[in-house]
């Protein structure tokens, strides 16, 4: 069972020993994704580690025992080089997840793929942090400090729109104030006319008869008559 369970874990360590692409020769101008220049380093390092932890090297560092047990020392260096390989693989691999690098240098890959067809200088440190602060912040410091021009120029011409409204309204409430205090006088300078003309009616007819001459029927409609 143990000679089973070395075998089977030797003939893994062989398979991941060719699963990444070994470095190869690229011609000249082929871009390579990152993703896929970060697997060919593990790759590489894996077989640079095997190479550099060989049986002969194990042997060596265990000759009694090997000496006593080639078998078994077989398929300890067997077990240890496919368990290292695999360990290794698998912290890269969790590395790659909780730092999300594939995403990651994809979107990089991007970004200098779209940044071939620029032709202005790219941004480069002075080594002065307070320049290099300078150069980046003012521009967008630049640009919020004009949107909030922009908005309050906005907000202004608003408000000058509202104040005239305004005063529009008041100069119309005014307005219908003064014909309101028009419309009342008149009323009331129509309603004492209708007032006075039985008033009038009545002094015609008491002049017509003669009566306006008695003291008495003069001063019980004289207070009458100032009125109209």
């Amino acid at each position: 069972m143990a000679e089973a369970s070395s075998a089977n874990l030797g003939g893994g360590c062989e398979e991941k020993r060719h699963e990444g692409s070994s470095p190869q020769s690229v011609p000249p101008g082929t871009t390579i994704s990152r993703v896929k220049l970060l697997d060919t380093m593990v790759d590489t390092f894996l077989q640079k580690l095997v190479a550099a932890g060989s049986y002969q090297r194990f042997t060596d560092c265990y000759k009694r025992f090997y000496q006593l047990q080639p078998d078994v020392t077989q398929r300890i260096y067997d077990k240890f080089i496919a368990q290292l390989q695999t360990s290794i693989r698998e912290e890269i691999s969790d590395i790659k997840e909780e730092g999300n690098l594939e995403a990651v240098l994809n979107a990089l890959d991007k970004i200098v793929e779209e940044g071939k067809d620029r032709k202005e200088p790219a941004w480069r440190p002075s080594g002065i942090p307070e320049k290099d602060l300078h150069s980046v912040m003012a521009p967008y410091f630049l640009q919020q400090r004009d949107t909030l021009q922009r908005h309050v120029q906005k907000q202004e011409a608003e408000n000058q729109q509202l104040a005239d409204a305004v005063l529009a309204g008041r100069r119309q409430v005014e307005e219908l104030q003064l014909q309101v205090q028009a419309r009342q006088q008149a009323w009331q300078i129509l309603h004492q006319a209708q007032a006075c003309v039985p008033l009038m009616e009545q002094v015609r007819t008491q002049a017509q008869r003669g009566q306006m001459t008695h003291p008495r029927l003069y001063t019980e409609n004289r207070e009458s008559w100032l009125l109209c």
